[in-house]
């Protein structure tokens, strides 16, 4: 009883701070509602200088939060590709804040048309606790190049980042310009409430309707990336250690808590047992052992650890055959929150695994006999967050993306389409809604303002009443056909 008697005081505490902060958030805005380049250049170097200086301070914080994470894997995921972010925006900046012109009809000129893009004011990010610096850095470098105010919800999975986040923003950036907040899912949800300029959310499909449901309130425009059951489909003449090897890679990044990992494997029938193998040796050769392996991560708690090792109990019930994937058959009975890669063979639509995104080391295999038998099983289900194709021919390739729908697609990889830093990453159906990084970030939090421009000559006079003159009947018969 004490302990939510404290919880509900924090909570108060946090909520009141995020009212304070979004009121003086929206003044400083009113009064300085179109940034220059230079100032917002300069928010871009000051956040690249401290994440620079702190990351040995994120890894340690990334690392405590989930009891072993992969120091490389915070370098790879969330330090590089959050600098890579800003450098790219600091480069393009400049033509990206140009007015667009666009054309004039002739019945309209003299004049001219332009889009100016306006900052949509104060932005809100919700933050999740798989990617905690990258996925709070990625929204804050398109906002703050857009020229708003960012308001930011950390994830309360992961106290040390946020709280180092927090305390490193509050060093270097006014709260008026970029605020962090900490709290519990009732301060999350007072978040979602605000009447954001635009509000990005990441993090589960569930939780994703929540938010939308509360941003729908204020008519608040939403970018939300979601996730979903992410397939990678097998072909029947790929090499398979190519395949598989590439599939070990992106399901045992961060022990596949990556909502673009590959969820399931599409395999011909009569491969599974060849990528079974390989498979194994892809990740044997990578992982050796995983108990006291620095580069294998734990599971974020012990609560989603519990959930995966029902899935698991789960499919077994339900006549699954699961291989655990274990080099060094090490006992991971207790004293770890790390959990092994599972296979799951002969899986089916009544198994948790099959109805739910796993985030986690858990991989379902399903067969399929021909390639668009494959395609069928996955426009069946909702549209996932990536797809992954491996195969080498390129019809082929064409035709699995003509056919499929997904937020994004790798060929021959996973994860990597999500680093790249000139194309839109996002979701579609329930996988997400919106895009941002690079050009698709400034252009997500800008307002695209289009200006039609006349100066002394006003050829307009000519569709002034009266009306049904000769001149009328005249442009009517050049323009209405």
């Amino acid at each position: 009883m004490v302990t939510n008697v404290v919880q509900l005081t924090e909570s108060k505490k946090h909520i009141q701070h995020l009212n304070r902060a979004f009121d003086d958030q929206k003044d400083a805005f009113r009064k300085n509602p179109m940034p220059t380049l230079e100032e917002r250049k300069d928010h871009l170097k000051t956040l690249k200088s401290v994440l620079l200086k702190n990351q040995d301070r994120f890894i340690a914080a990334i690392n405590k939060d989930f009891s072993s994470r992969s120091e490389d894997e915070t370098l790879l995921a969330e330090v590089m590709p959050a600098i890579q972010g800003i450098n790219y925006a600091l480069k393009n900046l400049s033509k990206w804040m140009k007015p667009s012109k666009r054309h004039v009809s002739l019945v309209f000129q003299p004049a001219s048309n332009k889009v100016h893009y306006q900052p949509l004011g104060v932005v809100g990010v919700i933050v999740p606790w798989n990617y905690p610096l990258f996925l709070a850095v990625g929204p804050l470098t398109g906002a703050l190049a857009a020229g708003n105010r960012v308001m930011i919800k950390m994830s309360e999975y992961t106290p040390e980042t946020s709280q180092l986040f927090k305390e490193i923003i509050e060093g270097v950036f006014p709260e008026n310009l970029v605020s962090v907040t900490t709290g519990d899912a009732d301060v999350a949800i007072e978040f979602s409430k605000k009447p954001w300029g635009h509000l990005l959310f990441t993090g589960s499909t569930a939780v994703g309707r929540h938010v939308m449901r509360a941003a729908a309130e204020n008519l608040t425009p939403v970018t939300l990336e979601l996730g979903g059951k992410s397939p990678a489909i097998i072909s029947a003449d790929v090499p398979m250690n190519d395949a598989a090897e590439r599939i070990a890679f992106g399901k045992a990044f961060n022990v596949g808590q990556t909502c673009v990992a590959p969820d399931y494997v599409l395999c011909p029938s009569d491969r599974i047992e060849q990528f079974v193998e390989s498979f194994k040796s892809s990740f044997a050769t990578m992982y050796p052992t995983l108990k006291e392996n620095n580069d294998f991560t734990s599971i974020i708690d012990e609560r989603q650890r519990e959930r995966l090792k029902h899935y698991l109990e789960d499919a077994i019930n339900k006549g699954a055959t699961v291989i655990e994937v274990n080099p060094a058959n090490e006992d991971f009975k207790s004293g770890t929150r790390k959990l092994p890669i599972h296979l799951v063979l002969n899986a089916n639509d009544k198994m948790l695994v099959m109805q739910e995104e796993i985030f986690g080391p858990i991989l379902p295999v399903i067969a399929y006999n021909q390639i668009d038998e494959a395609i069928n099983y996955i426009n069946e289900r909702p549209h996932p967050l990536a797809l992954y194709y491996f195969g080498y021919d390129k019809s082929a390739q064409e035709h699995v993306l003509e056919h499929t729908h997904s937020g994004g697609v790798c060929i021959n990889d996973t994860l990597m389409h999500v680093a790249q830093d000139d194309m839109p990453f996002g979701g579609v159906g329930t996988s997400g809604m919106g895009h941002y990084h690079g050009e698709e970030g400034f252009r997500t939090f800008s307002n695209a303002k289009g200006v039609f421009a006349k100066q002394r000559i006003n050829s307009g006079k000519v569709i002034h009443p009266p009306h049904g003159t000769v001149l009328h009947k005249a442009i009517y018969s050049l323009f209405i056909r």
